[in-house]
């Protein structure tokens, strides 16, 4: 459990024009995430648009970034799937690829309830030899994973850590209580940008920040600040990348992944960092003056 701390940025996938894994833009995107000093990497998140790559593009992704992190650091990767076995064998997948860790959400189609989800996970976990997460993201799987879980699959030894996409920071902070009265047998993460100031000063142990890939470097300078304790300092630089963030409020009117990853995108390409900002099909991309505020954005943050 120890490993799995600080910042971990979800990478996004970079795509050729015709959608196929741009794997020299990945890797160009991986060693300058691990030269900004990350403390691990999370392939396969939404940022990475899992559920829109094939088996054979989410084994490409994980294989490349492990063979460019080359354990530098940790690499989690998503398994994210409609049921329990598909779940486990994309696990197994991701393992065989060189994952050092498995995150799993709840079954994305399948309807289950709370005890079906807990078997779910221990499903998961008794069939890898890596630690697993839990990846707690309701708003995609439409459950709400409970505290009380959670903290006993911890205590037992079935889940290593829990990553935090909620948007409920009532729920992550009574989770963080519940994870230190229990003995901390969690690793906590937020999948919090603009807020990690605070989750790190009420107790996360990291960060899985998209707009990390955008700017590593910064949110690796409010990790170190945070923990040393500086926390006016760590403010200031949590404020500068809230203003930065606002790149994914420029495409009004569009899906979630198209303003926020989309974003994301066009952000990296315009530091140079991949060769496209092209989407996953079916998502368009964006507009000229979408694309232009956002430009704006990244060079007056002085990252273009």
């Amino acid at each position: 459990m120890t490993i799995f701390r600080g910042i971990v940025p979800p990478i996004l996938t970079p795509l050729t024009t015709d959608g196929e894994v741009d794997t020299a833009s990945l890797v160009r995107l991986t060693r300058h995430l691990l030269d900004a000093g990350v403390h691990g990497l999370f392939v396969l998140g939404s940022t990475g648009e899992v559920a829109y790559l094939t088996d054979t593009q989410r084994e490409l992704v994980v294989r490349t970034v492990a063979e460019t992190t080359a354990g530098r650091v940790p690499v989690l990767a998503g398994a994210i799937e409609l049921t329990s076995a598909r779940v486990v064998a994309q696990a197994r997948a991701a393992v065989a690829a060189g994952a050092d860790a498995v995150v799993a959400t709840a079954p994305v189609y399948a309807i289950n309830d709370v005890d079906e989800i807990e078997q779910h996970l221990r499903t998961v976990a008794a069939a890898v030899d890596v630690p697993l997460l839990a990846y707690d993201i309701p708003v995609r799987v439409r459950t709400k994973l409970p505290l009380e879980m959670l903290v006993r699959l911890g205590r037992e030894g079935v889940l290593a850590g829990v990553k935090d996409s909620s948007g409920d920071d009532v729920g992550f902070r009574r989770l963080v209580a519940a994870n230190a009265a229990a003995g901390s047998p969690l690793a906590l993460f937020t999948g919090h940008e603009v807020v990690v100031d605070g989750m790190l000063l009420l107790g996360a142990d990291g960060v899985v920040p998209g707009l990390g890939n955008v700017d590593a470097a910064g949110y690796v300078r409010l990790w170190d600040l945070a923990d040393a304790g500086k926390w006016d300092e760590a403010r200031r630089e949590q404020d500068r990348l809230a203003a930065l963030f606002e790149i994914v409020f420029q495409a009004g009117g569009r899906s979630g992944d198209a303003a926020g990853v989309g974003a994301f995108k066009v952000a990296v390409h315009a530091q140079g960092l991949v060769d496209t900002a092209t989407m996953a099909h079916p998502v368009a991309p964006l507009d000229a003056p979408v694309v232009g505020r956002i430009e704006t954005i990244v060079r007056e943050a002085g990252l273009a």
